[in-house]
């Protein structure tokens, strides 16, 4: 039988998550882990080829807890068929100043839920993994009489 996972290189992770919209990123706020769900863009500057993760969000908990501590791990997800697609990156989380969250305005990072969200977050990525897996998922093929 075939390995039913499959590594996926630097370039496939960083395909994959330039076309996904939504995320899940666990953060540290005091001696507890979160983990929240965000809507998020790539951002990419092809001169340095430097490519981090941008959010926006509002005053609250996130916020607090990627100032306080900004080790931060972020992962997005597909399954489509009988393939599911898994991308985990590590990195530090940063608050972007005024002059920078510009940065935000010409990607496709606006809120889903029409609450303001002033505040851009980029996390700078230090390691990036990604796999792929060929279900099998019996149960699907399992059709009553």
């Amino acid at each position: 039988m075939d390995d039913p996972t499959t590594r996926m290189d630097t370039e496939e992770c960083w395909d994959f998550l330039r076309r996904q919209e939504l995320g899940r990123m666990a953060y540290h706020l005091l001696d507890e882990v979160h983990l929240v769900p965000v809507n998020y863009a790539m951002d990419h500057d092809p001169v340095t080829d430097r490519r981090s993760i941008l959010f926006r969000t509002a005053e609250g908990s996130k916020l607090l807890g990627v100032v306080m501590n900004n080790d931060v791990a972020f992962e997005a997800d597909e399954l489509v068929d009988e393939e599911a697609t898994s991308v985990i990156v590590r990195g530090r989380a940063r608050l972007l100043d005024e002059h920078e969250e510009h940065r935000a305005d010409n990607l496709p990072l606006r809120p889903w839920v029409p609450t303001l969200k002033y505040n851009v977050v980029e996390i700078d990525v230090s390691e990036i993994s990604g796999r792929r897996f060929a279900l099998a998922r019996p149960w699907r093929h399992m059709i009553p009489d």
